[in-house]
């Protein structure tokens, strides 16, 4: 059972987390609203943890050549591959269960969350670039079953960050995997992820570099747009952009001082200044937003 458990990933449910800005930003805290984005929470948590066990049923042969991912449970025979797809199919119906419980609209995104995965595993993966935005697509996703998924408005501004975010974080881990490969032998890292032949450190630098400004910028603008000042009653969530700014140089500086970056979630529970930065932010949110509810 708790390899299992370990197939599904559990430290990466903090990700769906992104299904829930709709309810905190929307200040629909009442019991329907909480509850519905608790069930929607747990189908994302159930059909992203589908995608992981079909993603390690599809790479298993390049995960056994890994120097880290060769420990996975299916690559290292702990789960056999039938057991492992069985698994994708129970998670997935009862994924997509919780969140038409949640609300119509929201099984349509989850669905389509589910699908667009499923292509990134058999082809979307390969491609430079568009890899990174496949991924960025399923946050934004996220997003949007957590806002128009359960009839919520949403800022087009949040909707940007959310996008700039999510490419810094997969440019970030496309480069700490390459600063991975680069340590063992050259063949590896051409048998393990094919796309990073066609990435360069300078090259991703750079992408990194412009996402965390936009960023930054974006989130800054979003807290001082006319339109959310007036929708939210305060102007003053600027004072959470310092959190934001912070919690994106930490980022960096345990990309390339400490060599993190290959998973943001583990690296989330495991650097504390991370950590505290991330909760700081949540604690400082509701607290500049609820007091004006």
């Amino acid at each position: 059972m708790k390899t299992i458990v370990k197939l599904l990933r559990p430290h990466q449910w903090v990700k769906n987390g992104f299904v829930l800005i709709g309810v905190l930003f929307s200040r629909q805290w009442d019991a329907e609203h909480l509850l519905s984005g608790a069930l929607l929470f747990l189908g994302f948590c159930a059909v992203s943890s589908s995608v992981y066990v079909l993603n390690d049923v599809v790479d298993v042969e390049s995960d056994r050549r890994h120097p880290a991912k060769r420990n996975r449970p299916i690559a290292s025979g702990k789960v056999s591959v039938n057991t492992a797809r069985s698994l994708v199919g129970f998670l997935l119906i009862s994924g997509l269960l919780l969140s038409f419980a949640a609300g119509t609209k929201a099984l349509w995104y989850a669905s389509a969350y589910w699908l667009l995965n499923l292509a990134y595993s058999f082809s979307l993966k390969h491609i430079p670039i568009l890899d990174v935005f496949t991924i960025a697509s399923g946050f934004m996703l996220r997003l949007f079953s957590g806002t128009a998924g359960l009839d919520l408005g949403f800022s087009y501004w949040l909707v940007l960050c959310g996008m700039m975010i999510t490419l810094f974080l997969g440019f970030s881990k496309r480069r700490a995997e390459l600063l991975l490969l680069t340590q063992a032998e050259q063949s590896d890292a051409q048998l393990t992820r094919r796309v990073l032949e066609h990435y360069q450190p300078d090259q991703l630098d750079q992408y990194i570099g412009i996402t965390a400004a936009g960023t930054i910028l974006s989130y800054s603008l979003y807290t001082m747009s006319p339109e959310v000042v007036t929708t939210l009653g305060t102007s003053e969530l600027i004072f959470t952009v310092p959190l934001v700014v912070y919690g994106i140089f930490r980022y960096i500086f345990l990309l390339h001082g400490q060599g993190k970056g290959n998973d943001t979630a583990s690296d989330l529970f495991r650097d504390k200044h991370l950590l505290a930065t991330i909760v700081g932010w949540c604690v400082l949110t509701v607290f500049l937003l609820g007091k004006m509810a």
